[in-house]
C-alpha cells in the first residue's frame, strides 16, 4: 500500500473519530443540561451514567462530574481535530515544518492536560463512591470493584500522560529536524 493511500485512510479514520467525539460532547452537554433541569432525567445520561442519586443529593457534585466528563471528551475531540490538521497540511517531501512542530506540541500539551484532568476525575469519582454514591461513574482509566460496585473507568489519565511525553519528544525531534533542514537549505 502506498504512503499516500495510507495517509488518506488515516485522514478518513481521524474524521470519523473527530465527528463521533463531537457527537459525544453534544450529547453529554444536552443530557447533563436536562439532568440539571429535571432530576429524573439524570437517570438517562449518556454513557450509561445513572446520576439520579448524585443529582438529588449534591447538585455541585453532579455538575462537577458533568463538567469533568464534558471537558475530557472535548479535549479528545480537539486532539482528533489537530491530528486531522497534521494529516491534511503535512507534506511528505518536506515534513519538518514549523506548523507541524507547533501542532505536535499543541497535541502534547492537550494530552498532558487531558491526563491531569482524567486523574482528577478518577480521584473525585472514587471519593464520591466512598461517600456512598452508588453510581456507575466512568471517567478514569481502569475497571475495579469497590464495595460491590463495579466501575468502568474508560478514559485513563496515565495513558494520556504517557502520550504527552511521547509527543513532547517527537515535537523536539521535529524542531531539531527543522533546524537541520534550514541549515541544509542555507548551505546549498
Amino acid at each position: 500500500m502506498k504512503t499516500q493511500q495510507l495517509i488518506s485512510i488515516l485522514k478518513f479514520i481521524f474524521w470519523i473519530v473527530f465527528i463521533s467525539l463531537l457527537i459525544t460532547v453534544g450529547v453529554l452537554v444536552f443530557t447533563f443540561g436536562l439532568g440539571s433541569i429535571d432530576p429524573e432525567k439524570a437517570r438517562i445520561i449518556y454513557l450509561n451514567l445513572d446520576l439520579f442519586k448524585l443529582r438529588t443529593t449534591d447538585i455541585r457534585a453532579f455538575w462537577a462530574v458533568g463538567s469533568l466528563s464534558i471537558t475530557v471528551v472535548s479535549l479528545h475531540a480537539y486532539i482528533a481535530y489537530l491530528a486531522i490538521k497534521i494529516a491534511t497540511t503535512g507534506n511528505l517531501r518536506h515534513p519538518f515544518t514549523e506548523a507541524t512542530a507547533i501542532l505536535i506540541s499543541k497535541i502534547s500539551q492537550l494530552a498532558l492536560g487531558c491526563g491531569i484532568i482524567s486523574i482528577i476525575a478518577d480521584r473525585y469519582c472514587r471519593r464520591l463512591i466512598k461517600k456512598g454514591f452508588e453510581a456507575d461513574l466512568t471517567l478514569g482509566g481502569q475497571r475495579f470493584i469497590e464495595e460491590g460496585i463495579e466501575i468502568d473507568f474508560t478514559l485513563s489519565g496515565k495513558e494520556f500522560l504517557f502520550l504527552a511525553a511521547i509527543l513532547f519528544f517527537i515535537a523536539k525531534v521535529f524542531q531539531r529536524g527543522i533546524e537541520l533542514q534550514t541549515e541544509n537549505d542555507l548551505t546549498v
